[in-house]
């Protein structure tokens, strides 16, 4: 088998810089974002607030096409696949320039040195950068790929092999997602000398169509358009700013005045009022998404599968999508959307029933009164428009079965640190797809490896594990389909989760924004993106 995906020789040459940047880059857009990112050194991060604030600096080997689930070539011009589906050969864009800012020079061009510094810092504890700022890898680590990936090696100043230890049929989605992108080797190196590693995760140096500039925490972050970057085509700003406002109306006020041209997650009752203004473009899209309730599975008495099924029953799920969702979402039954492929449409709910709830708790020992915490977002998510309203319709519908909940909540940063760290009882969470792999559900939520990631049910159950295992393994889509299904009955038995609804995605733009697309993963792309003059 040999796979190879490459770019037009005029991309590939970098012939496309038909008229100067100056030309092609005349003004600025204001994107008004939800929170404050925690950092920009992206393999560290896995919300989509994190995402959204580094993907203008960075590239990955291989990218998705915006809009898309389609991978396309990135700093990678094309690869081949051995035979044996192990051996991956990435061949390397020539003449791509790293970022100049005020705190690093580049003295070379991006190569294959930037490749093996970004993977092996992932997946060796001893490389020196690793242990001098030592920093976890969720999604990496998530997915396996730090036991999958047997070695990263050049062969050429434009040319990486990676080998792996066993097949992956999501590799090469896997590597476009973002935490894989390219960091500059010699900015470490400089770092590395400095004492000043941690630099990384708040000077950020790629080569993206944007350059860092400054970061406000809640209140702005600021970029200049790339002036040398690979594909001038992609560069229509001179400038990109994020003003930070977590308050959903504010952010639509903001929208309506022209103090922002791009905004996004508004409240489903403002959603009738931005199609309505002529002065803004509403794109609506079915959501590739699912928000859900985590049950902390470390916690008592949340090990006891009879507790989490009471729990789970006593749901009012009905309720919470006529007052959440408002009509812009849908009932959410499966551990996945059912837009991704091998969804198993068969897995039905448990019918709500508190009367069956409240007998299961007691069978279960559980006293009533029993008080219990019940952790809520602080801010809005595309799969969770208001999960303080959420909490408080939890917070009924388990006191019908006797169970007294705390609600809490922390910063966004603050709490996505404590859920993964396993603090909570139970937490409102969700997750928009990142890759179009079912593993990027079924593997990247719910599996051993991903506990400290993105478990945040701290559940590991070895025969489910063995499942989607061997479901990344088959490069059939049939058998994994098979599989899959497999794991989800599994994982519906199990009730680590209850799945409560996948949200359609309503992104209000200015109607001078050309060439913003909606990412089926939810993030805010803006390559490409200009300002009608």
């Amino acid at each position: 088998m040999r796979h190879t995906l490459v770019l037009s020789a005029l991309l590939g040459t970098g012939l496309l810089a038909a008229t100067s940047m100056s030309q092609a880059a005349s003004n600025s857009l204001v994107f008004c974002s939800e929170g404050s990112p925690a950092g920009f050194d992206t393999a560290q991060y896995t919300t989509a607030t994190d995402n959204d604030a580094a993907e203008p600096l960075y590239n990955r080997l291989a990218e998705f096409e915006k809009g898309s689930t389609n991978v396309v070539p990135g700093l990678a011009t094309s690869w081949d696949i051995s035979e044996d589906g192990l051996k991956y050969t990435f061949h390397l864009r020539p003449g791509v320039k790293f970022h100049t800012t005020k705190y690093f020079t580049p003295t070379r061009d991006f190569n294959a040195d930037d490749v093996l510094f970004t993977f092996n810092r992932m997946l060796d504890p001893q490389q020196p950068f690793r242990k001098a700022y030592p920093t976890e890898f969720p999604y990496f680590n998530g997915m396996s790929l730090n036991k999958n990936i047997a070695k990263v090696e050049k062969t050429g100043p434009l040319t990486v092999v990676m080998t792996l230890n066993s097949v992956d049929a999501a590799f090469i989605q896997n590597i476009a997602m973002s935490f894989a992108a390219i960091l500059s080797a010699e900015y470490a190196d400089k770092l590395l000398a400095e004492g000043k590693p941690s630099d990384i995760n708040q000077k950020p140096i790629g080569t993206g169509p944007f350059v860092f500039k400054s970061y406000q925490k809640d209140s702005n972050i600021r970029y200049t358009g790339n002036q040398h970057y690979w594909d001038p085509s992609r560069v229509k700003l001179d400038n990109l700013i994020f003003a930070i406002n977590t308050d959903a109306s504010v952010r639509v006020q903001k929208l309506k005045a022209n103090e922002c041209q791009i905004t996004l997650h508004p409240r489903p009752a403002d959603v009738t009022a931005l199609k309505n203004d002529p002065a803004l473009q509403l794109i609506e899209k079915p959501g590739f998404n699912l928000g859900y309730i985590a049950y902390n599975v470390r916690h008592k008495p949340f090990d006891q599968l009879e507790v989490r099924q009471a729990l789970d029953m006593a749901v009012n799920k009905q309720s919470i999508l006529n007052a959440v969702y408002q009509g812009a979402g849908q009932l959410a039954v499966n551990a996945m959307p059912p837009t991704q492929w091998s969804y198993d449409d068969t897995i039905k709910d448990a019918a709500y029933n508190p009367e069956k709830a409240r007998e299961l708790l007691k069978a279960a020992g559980v006293k009533e009164g029993t008080e219990i915490t019940l952790w809520a977002m602080p801010v809005q998510r595309p799969y969770n428009p208001n999960a303080k309203l959420m909490a408080e319709m939890l917070q009924a519908d388990w006191a019908k079965i006797g169970l007294k909940v705390k609600i809490v909540s922390y910063e966004w940063g603050e709490y996505i640190k404590r859920t993964k760290n396993g603090e909570h009882d139970i937490s409102l969470i969700g997750w928009t797809g990142d890759n179009g792999d079912p593993d990027n559900w079924l593997g990247t939520l719910y599996s051993c490896d991903a506990i400290g990631g993105n478990n945040y049910s701290m559940w590991c159950d070895p025969a489910y594990d063995k499942l989607i295992k061997q479901a990344k393994v088959v490069t059939d889509r049939d058998q994994r389909t098979l599989l899959y299904k497999q794991a989800q009955q599994y994982l519906k038995q199990q009730v680590p989760i209850t799945p409560v609804a996948h949200s359609t995605v309503n992104q209000p733009l200015s109607a001078k924004v050309e060439g913003f697309k909606v990412s089926p993963f939810g993030r805010n792309v803006f390559s490409g993106v200009g300002i009608e003059k």
